[in-house]
């Protein structure tokens, strides 16, 4: 991951300072943190310089963005905000930890999130915006779809297909050739044994439905 450009980091939160301290590790000048709430509080140094409308003095073509929002569940704000800044010509570093392993014919997609440990195997794509969070694992010719979390310690085995804005928990694991249709949820700790329908809520080992 290199950027000559400076950054600013899109909200305040956990998961801001978790790409803080990655941008740190390679190097990458920060200009700050923008958040909707004020805040005289500094994180390794770096402050919270105003909120969204700050960037409004920096050209798209000065600096790069990186999405600081992270999500529990659907990772709607997020999303929300990616899109709002690219509408307005901005774009967004991928951020890479030097101790991911990535193989060489993996397709990254803007504004991608791959944390500390991570392993992405050969033929994997990835869309834009999405976290791939400490320590997960994805198997060879997966596709993750924009706008996705996949928590840490998350295992996808071969050839899954996630689609857009799914949330898949911490400590899941999705057995190969499945399909994790859009805007679902898998819970935390979750065996993935069957395709989960769009919206869906899945949890438990093995994963079953929530019923509303």
């Amino acid at each position: 991951m290199m950027s000559v450009l400076p950054v600013i980091i899109l909200g305040n939160g956990g998961h801001a300072k978790v790409c803080c301290d990655l941008l740190m590790l390679c190097s990458v000048h920060i200009i700050g943190f923008v958040s909707p709430e004020p805040s005289n509080e500094t994180y390794m140094g770096v402050r919270v310089i105003g909120d969204d409308p700050t960037i409004n003095q920096y050209q798209p073509d000065e600096i790069l963005l990186v999405n600081g929002i992270g999500s529990i569940t659907q990772p709607v704000l997020r999303e929300q905000v990616f899109n709002r800044f690219k509408d307005r010509d901005y774009s967004f570093l991928s951020l890479i930890h030097p101790s991911s392993v990535i193989a060489s014919n993996v397709q990254l997609g803007e504004g991608v999130q791959v944390m500390a440990g991570s392993i992405i195997q050969t033929g994997v794509r990835i869309g834009k915006n999405t976290i791939i969070n400490t320590k997960s694992s994805i198997d060879h010719h997966s596709k993750i779809g924009d706008h996705v979390h996949i928590s840490p310690g998350v295992t996808i085995c071969g050839e899954v297909n996630v689609e857009d804005g799914v949330h898949i928990g911490a400590g899941s694991t999705i057995i190969q050739g499945l399909q994790i249709s859009k805007n679902s949820i898998v819970g935390a700790g979750s065996l993935v044994l069957k395709e989960v329908k769009e919206g869906a809520k899945v949890y438990g080992v093995p994963a079953k439905e929530a019923h509303r």
